[in-house]
């Protein structure tokens, strides 16, 4: 049975994630108090796999409850449930922007605290979970769809499989992916931008993919990059590692980036590897 504890920051997505996880086939309940975690999934186990994979969600809005969490994951333990603990994140400034825009009220906002006062209240009982957390996801720069696909990898095929590597290409000018375990900068090779005929494209279209992997550089570096990774892979998967992400960084996130993280994508997938590819700002001006 695979079992997934949904948790995170208000307003980072948690509700997009659940609707994801619904789609693929997971039995998803909202807010449950985590005392009553273990009870539910003896539960669960009782129905002789009419419930096969369920996904909880509980947070903050259950107030101090919220503070029995480790509690409840090692009774579910003691029960032989193997669970996963997925993480939602998403930057501050986003967040506070969701809330003002849809009007919303921030759990931890009572008394007149402020939106940026209880959204550091709330990261700060939220560290623990973070810090044990198998899978984070950011979805300060995803948009629903991207999301849907990085839970879909995540959790659509065999739970127990091991370390799913995400391949993300992304522009230095707009930050540096917060979620990323390795990050590689590729700025110092030859740039598409600078050509008049190439500038419009992105990485996923030939003419630049070819211009990009013309450069002896870039070969030399591709074929390190490849080692590297094929090296680490198992070394991570030992150390017990299920979430893998790998950054790509050019200037812009459009082009050299773009074509390398999706080489390494097609370098992964071919070795029988677990992978995604997210291309976080290709549509960025």
């Amino acid at each position: 049975m695979a079992f997934v504890i949904v948790t995170g920051v208000s307003g980072a997505g948690k509700s997009r994630a659940v609707n994801a996880l619904e789609d693929i086939g997971f039995y998803c309940v909202d807010n449950m108090p985590p005392t009553l975690i273990p009870k539910f999934a003896e539960l669960c186990m009782q129905t002789q796999g009419k419930i096969s994979d369920i996904a909880i969600v509980t947070d903050v809005r259950g107030g101090a409850l919220f503070n029995s969490l480790f509690e409840g994951l090692e009774e579910l333990k003691k029960q032989g449930c193997d669970y996963k603990i997925l993480f939602i994140d998403a930057d501050d400034s986003v967040i506070i922007r969701r809330f003002k825009e849809t009007r919303r009220k921030h759990p931890l906002s009572d008394a007149g605290i402020s939106i940026e006062g209880a959204l550091a209240e709330e990261r700060k009982i939220l560290r623990p979970a973070r810090e044990r957390a198998d899978y984070i996801i950011d979805t300060t720069n995803l948009s629903p769809a991207q999301l849907k696909q990085r839970i879909t990898v995540l959790f659509l095929g065999d739970n127990k499989t091991g370390l799913i590597v995400n391949c993300m290409s992304f522009g230095f000018k707009y930050g540096t992916p917060t979620e990323s375990d390795l990050v590689f900068d590729v700025r110092c090779f030859p740039n598409p931008f600078y050509v008049d005929e190439l500038k419009k494209l992105t990485g996923l279209d030939e003419p630049v993919r070819d211009y990009v992997f013309a450069s002896p550089k870039t070969q030399g570096f591709v074929v390190r990059l490849f080692d590297m990774i094929d090296y680490l892979l198992p070394l991570y998967a030992e150390e017990g590692k299920s979430q893998l992400v790998v950054g790509i960084g050019c200037t812009g996130g459009k082009h050299r980036s773009v074509a390398i993280a999706e080489l390494l994508y097609k370098h992964l997938l071919e070795k029988g590897i677990r992978t995604a590819v997210n291309h976080r700002d290709i549509q960025k001006p």
